[in-house]
């Protein structure tokens, strides 16, 4: 299983302060490996400490289903495939902030999760790859 180095986690990390300094926001980012385990965190300076254990739970919800949390959402809605899955797993997060990382293969490497600003900003910080 191929996993995100510490080198990559921290490019992706400076990618994604830079684009929360550039639409004018405070994120909290997190960035877990292979194994849902966290790998790199960073709270800008007076982002939400809220949006702590969110950008924590996006990334592994992310990583844990291999898709982006706000695909998931669609999918917990009631009557939906994966209605409640959000009350699975210590609570997932199920609206957007949250993708998975892949290397040049597109073999998954680990997840990112982005809160601290509406969920339009937060997604466009991970997608920033």
């Amino acid at each position: 299983m191929s996993d995100i180095t510490l080198d990559q986690a921290h490019r992706v990390m400076t990618a994604v302060v830079k684009k929360s300094e550039e639409i004018d926001t405070k994120m909290d980012v997190a960035i877990v490996d292979a194994g849902a385990n966290l790998k790199a965190f960073v709270r800008m300076d007076n982002a939400w400490l809220g949006s702590i254990d969110i950008s924590i739970k996006k990334a592994k919800t992310a990583r844990s289903f291999d898709m982006d949390t706000g695909i998931i959402g669609t999918l917990s809605q009631p009557g939906g495939s994966l209605h409640n899955i959000e009350h699975s797993n210590n609570g997932l997060i199920t609206f957007s902030g949250g993708i998975p990382l892949k290397d040049s293969d597109g073999n998954i490497i680990g997840a990112i999760g982005v809160s601290g600003s509406s969920v339009e900003n937060d997604h466009a910080g991970a997608e920033i790859l």
